[in-house]
């Protein structure tokens, strides 16, 4: 059977490719914008099969399925998340969705142990771009944990979409490694980047001070990002190496701060693991050899991060108390995104020569009282609430970056690490952060 021949044979409809799952599997799920939502919209169609007791493992979906929602998928599918989105975190009250603990590293090599332990069977659902004269798909935006499903044995199921871009790297998948393909016409889901605050800019302009000519960088996606990306491009050959490939990378590269010059690992080349974006976004990486994806054992792997020259990670918290510690992922004891790669970014940039790692955030943000009453809250705390998940402990906190300034971190006393931390606090709350500080004895009168 020859390559078309073969791709053929494998095109079928959604609910026809949803036949192939069989009771116990682990269903996991392209990361962010490669969930294949023309197959994943199908889902509630194993009620009708008599499928009972799978998983289905996601990671910041950007869409939405039914069956996400669904009481009547209870037994027959159970909802996993390794980072929740809007719609997970209601589903979650409902129970109807459950997060695991993570590190990007290793979050799917521990999933595929625990499978095989639970003697479930693996499957594969993603996005691929279409098929070359050669037999070739790739996975597009995401390699970061895909292709481990694959080479673990999994089942490969795929949406093939033209709109997808095709990627070099950790990317390639033959048709015959795939069971099933669906294709559609479903364009990429895309984001827009959105005009940033005087507050976002003030944060950008104290991190881009931090960043040296020569840096690589990993930056996120949202406003602060946005806000450092525009205060680096007076910056000169810095480099990209991130689990996320954003569209201000893309500005960074086309106005010639970025060349990858100097990183001293993948040496001219932008390297990820995945990449959402604008529709600017994908069209640039599509064919384009500069741009490479790996999967997130190798993006995100502190060890591999320590070989790039200076490297600088930003990362986002919730909430920081008053000797460092960081609540990056729960409010209290409810989960409301991931850990995501930032322990392990963070590690490794303290592991690079020159390198640093900055945790940003507003110093404030609001919340309604029990009034319904808008209150203006200090991100920057005596103590983290309780329950809250410490994503980054106070041993690994380097710099925190507010609109007020900068606190250096590591190598600090705790009575240090609270007087740097109070000075880039609020001004409305810096009194009080002082007597909690006494109060407790994190410093003296």
């Amino acid at each position: 059977m020859d390559i078309k021949q073969m791709y053929e044979s494998k095109k079928m409809s959604a609910r026809d490719a949803l036949k192939l799952i069989r009771d116990k599997d682990c269903m996991i799920v392209g990361q962010v914008a490669s969930s294949p939502t023309a197959i994943l919209n199908e889902l509630q169609v194993l009620k009708e099969y008599g499928v009972k007791d799978t998983i289905m493992v996601s990671c910041l979906p950007v869409e939405n399925w039914p069956a996400m929602e669904d009481p009547e998928m209870v037994g027959v599918c159970e909802q996993q998340s390794w980072f929740f989105n809007a719609k997970q975190r209601e589903m979650q009250k409902l129970g109807l969705c459950v997060d695991i603990p993570q590190h990007s590293t290793s979050a799917v090599g521990k999933k595929i142990e625990r499978s095989r332990a639970e003697g479930r069977d693996l499957v594969l659902f993603t996005t691929c771009s279409p098929m070359d004269e050669n037999g070739y798909l790739t996975l597009s935006i995401s390699a970061i944990y895909e292709k481990e499903v694959i080479e673990a044995g999994g089942r490969v199921i795929v949406e093939v979409s033209p709109h997808y871009p095709r990627t070099f790297g950790d990317t390639l998948v033959h048709i015959s490694q795939v069971d099933a393909l669906v294709e559609s016409d479903r364009p990429v889901p895309e984001i827009q980047l959105k005009p940033f605050t005087e507050k976002d800019a003030a944060i950008g302009k104290f991190i881009a001070e931090l960043v040296e000519d020569g840096s690589t960088i990993q930056l996120g996606i949202g406003n602060i990002p946005n806000a450092v990306a525009q205060e680096l491009k007076g910056k000169k050959h810095l480099g990209i190496h991130t689990e996320m490939f954003t569209e201000t990378m893309v500005e960074l590269i086309q106005c010639g701060a970025v060349d990858n010059s100097q990183k001293e690992f993948y040496n001219g080349i932008s390297l990820a693991a995945f990449a959402f974006g604008s529709r600017k976004l994908y069209d640039f990486i599509d064919n384009n050899p500069s741009v490479v994806f790996v999967r997130g054992s190798i993006a995100n792997n502190p060890f591999d991060i320590a070989r790039v020259s200076k490297y600088v990670s930003v990362n986002a918290a919730l909430e920081c108390d008053l000797t460092g510690q960081c609540a990056s992922e729960s409010i209290g004891h409810v989960q409301y995104t991931g850990t995501g790669g930032q322990a392990d970014t963070v590690q490794g940039s303290q592991r690079s020569k020159g390198g640093k790692s900055i945790m940003a955030f507003h110093s404030t943000y609001y919340e309604r009282d029990e009034n319904g009453e808008k209150v203006l809250r200090s991100k920057i705390v005596p103590e983290l609430r309780p329950g809250a998940i410490v994503s980054l402990q106070r041993n690994d906190t380097d710099y925190v970056v507010t609109e007020y300034g900068v606190a250096w971190l590591k190598g600090a006393t705790v009575p240090q690490r609270v007087e740097a931390l109070i000075a880039i606090a609020h001004p409305d709350f810096r009194d009080w952060l002082r007597e909690e500080a006494i109060k407790n004895g994190l410093i003296q009168k």
